[in-house]
Formats: C-alpha cells, sequence, structure tokens
C-alpha cells in the first residue's frame, strides 16, 4: 500500500529515463558510482543530478565510464533493442529473474522519472543497485537478464 501511495505521488515525465543508458544519449547524467563487495557490483546512488558531461567521463579513466559509473539518460524507446513498443522488456527481466538485493527503496534523483519504476513500480528498485550496464563477463543469469538481442559486451 505504501509503495502504491509513493508511486501514486510521482508524476512520470513525457518521456521516461532509462537507468541504464549509454554516455552520449540524450540528457544523461550519471544515476551513481559502482563499487565492487562481496555481494558483487553495487550501485552507490548520487543525491544530486550530475550531468555526464567530458570531464565527468574522464574521471573515469583510464577505466570505460560505465566500468565506474551508471547513467540514466531520455529513453529511447523505439530505438532500443529492449523496447516492445510499450515496455523495457529488461526492466521486466531484471524484475522477473534477478533476486531483490535491498529491503527498502533506495535513494534515487530519477526515480518519478525511472521507465523501470514507472512500468515494474519498486520491485525493480530492489534489484537496480545491482544492474551494471557494462558486463565483460557475464554469468548466464546475467546473459538471461540482457535477453537474446542484446550485443556481447567488449572486453575492458
Amino acid at each position: 500500500m505504501r509503495e502504491q501511495q509513493q508511486q501514486a505521488n510521482l508524476q512520470p515525465a513525457a518521456i521516461p529515463l532509462c537507468p541504464s543508458a549509454q554516455p552520449g544519449m540524450a540528457n544523461c547524467q550519471v544515476l551513481g558510482v559502482l563499487t565492487e563487495s562481496d555481494e558483487g557490483t553495487r550501485l552507490s546512488y548520487l543525491n544530486q543530478r550530475l550531468e555526464a558531461t567530458a570531464d565527468v567521463l574522464a574521471m573515469a579513466a583510464p577505466a570505460k565510464p560505465t566500468q565506474v559509473f551508471r547513467f540514466a539518460a531520455t529513453c529511447e524507446e523505439n530505438q532500443c533493442t529492449h523496447f516492445d513498443g510499450h515496455d523495457c522488456q529488461l526492466a521486466k527481466r531484471i524484475v522477473q529473474i534477478m533476486p531483490a538485493v535491498v529491503t527498502a527503496l533506495p535513494p534515487c534523483i530519477v526515480r518519478a522519472n525511472c521507465r523501470w519504476y514507472v512500468q515494474e513500480g519498486g520491485h525493480a528498485c530492489l534489484r537496480c543497485p545491482q544492474v551494471s550496464t557494462l558486463n565483460t563477463d557475464p554469468t548466464d543469469v546475467l546473459k538471461m537478464v540482457a535477453g537474446p538481442q542484446a550485443a556481447p559486451q567488449p572486453a575492458a
């Protein structure tokens, strides 16, 4: 019930944001910083908007920006292999396949406009901290989540 109240208070943008974007996409911002732990990769969310400028992306060097940061940007909808014309199939698979890794919604600056949240509700948010856009050695589970149309990621 509380999740429904929170969701009702959030008004989605006309064009939702993809929380697993690539640098260079429209309206790109840093969602958070990726860290490694015993539990795997986790996202530490930023508490204010940070545009993904060339200077910000350069802070990841010598690593690739997608190895250090996770980005949110305007959802490309029909330009994206995960979009079926109505829903993000990646968000659907994340909720169906990946386990929740937190018990409460993490603090997120894009939630009101997040395609995953608008579509899947808090169930996506409970799995979001473990999502990494760049997976150089994905497990079988991550391959299933990425979907059959996902292109292999280049080695780091």
